[in-house]
C-alpha cells in the first residue's frame, strides 16, 4: 500500500508540473503544488520504505519526469495547441499609402506623444517627435513608415 502512494503522489507531482510547463503560463498553483505532491511522495518513501526505497523512488519519479517531458516536447500532441498563425500587418494600414511626407493635417486626439490624426481623409494613429499635442492641433507628416507615422505641429509656439 506504502508503493501505491508514493507512485500516486509522484504521478500526481509530475503530472502538475508538466500542466505548468506546457500549458499554464507563469508560476501558479499547478505548479507549487506539483511541486509539493513529488516532494511529498518522496518524503512518504523514504519515511516508510527507508533509504533504499527512498532513492529508488526519486530515481525513477526525476527519470519518468524527464522521459514525459521529452516525449511531450518531440511529440505533436502539443502541436494542436500551439498557435500557428502569422502576424504579418503592421500598424499603418494600406491606407497610409496615400499619406506621404509633407502631407497636413489634424490631431484628432490629444498626442502625448501618441495619438490619433487625421490626414487626407484617413484616421490614423501617429506618434510626435517627443512634443505634446493637443486635440485640433495642425499638424504635418515628417515621415511614413510602415509601423507609424511621425507628425509635427504647424503652429509655432
Amino acid at each position: 500500500m506504502d508503493i501505491f502512494i508514493v507512485i500516486v503522489l509522484c504521478l500526481v507531482g509530475i503530472l502538475l508540473v508538466l500542466v505548468e510547463i506546457f500549458l499554464i503560463p507563469g508560476v501558479s498553483f499547478a505548479l507549487i503544488a506539483g511541486i509539493l505532491f513529488g516532494v511529498g511522495g518522496i518524503f512518504y518513501a523514504y519515511s516508510r520504505l527507508g533509504i533504499v526505497g527512498g532513492t529508488i523512488a526519486l530515481v525513477l519519479m526525476l527519470l519518468a519526469f524527464g522521459v514525459t517531458f521529452i516525449g511531450l516536447i518531440k511529440s505533436k500532441a502539443l502541436d494542436r495547441l500551439a498557435l500557428k498563425t502569422d502576424i504579418d500587418s503592421t500598424v499603418a494600414s494600406s491606407a497610409s499609402i496615400n499619406i506621404k511626407e509633407g502631407d497636413t493635417g489634424i490631431s484628432v486626439s490629444r498626442l502625448n506623444p501618441i495619438g490619433k490624426v487625421k490626414v487626407n481623409n484617413i484616421t490614423m494613429e501617429a506618434k510626435t517627435l517627443g512634443e505634446f499635442m493637443d486635440e485640433n492641433t495642425e499638424i504635418q507628416v515628417v515621415k511614413v513608415s510602415p509601423v507609424q507615422l511621425i507628425v509635427k505641429s504647424l503652429i509655432k509656439n
